[in-house]
């Protein structure tokens, strides 16, 4: 029950800072952390976000994530944590979306947590969802989670078990 209400908290927050974006910042350049609710323009439009561009040039979405993210994608939502001074983030996250993009996944169907690293951002949702490992990418169906992705997966491809956990969303 915890879950199902800090699951609508999340949400909550997304819905109310789509046009306002909620976070700190701490430290500068390429170094910059950024610790609450943000946004993936944010991430492009930063010149301390350099990685972006390079992580997502020339990657091929996954068809089979695209796929299962078309057919049911109006019935989910993603809240996903990541860290901009992680490796593992600076690597996936840009991927992740250029599949949702491929995809036509509505941008307000995700919520993106920004995390220090402490592995906490500053409404302690990490604590309350239990995030370890980051990038992790908690998939929602009815409001409840359905599952997560963490890091590279259990198999080193996250992007297929992402694609896999979204076409068993029944």
């Amino acid at each position: 029950m915890k879950h199902i209400f800090l699951i609508a908290l999340i949400f909550g927050f997304g819905i109310l800072t789509r046009a306002q974006t909620e976070y700190e910042v701490s430290g500068k350049g390429t170094d910059k952390i950024l610790k609450g609710i943000i946004s993936r323009d944010l991430l492009i439009s930063d010149t301390s976000f350099s990685w972006w561009q390079p992580s997502q040039a020339g990657y091929t979405p996954n068809a089979s994530a695209v796929a299962a993210l078309k057919a049911k994608g109006s019935e989910l939502q993603f809240v996903v944590f990541g860290g901009t001074w992680s490796g593992d983030t600076r690597a996936i996250l840009p991927k992740f979306f250029a599949i949702l993009d491929a995809a036509s996944f509505p941008a307000d169907q995700i919520t993106l947590v920004g995390v220090d690293q402490d592995k906490k951002d500053i409404d302690h949702l990490t604590e309350e969802m239990h995030i370890t490992k980051l990038p992790t990418f908690i998939l929602l169906k009815d409001g409840k989670e359905w599952g997560r992705v963490e890091q590279s997966g259990r198999t080193g491809h996250w992007d297929q078990e992402i694609g896999e956990l979204v076409a068993s969303a029944d």
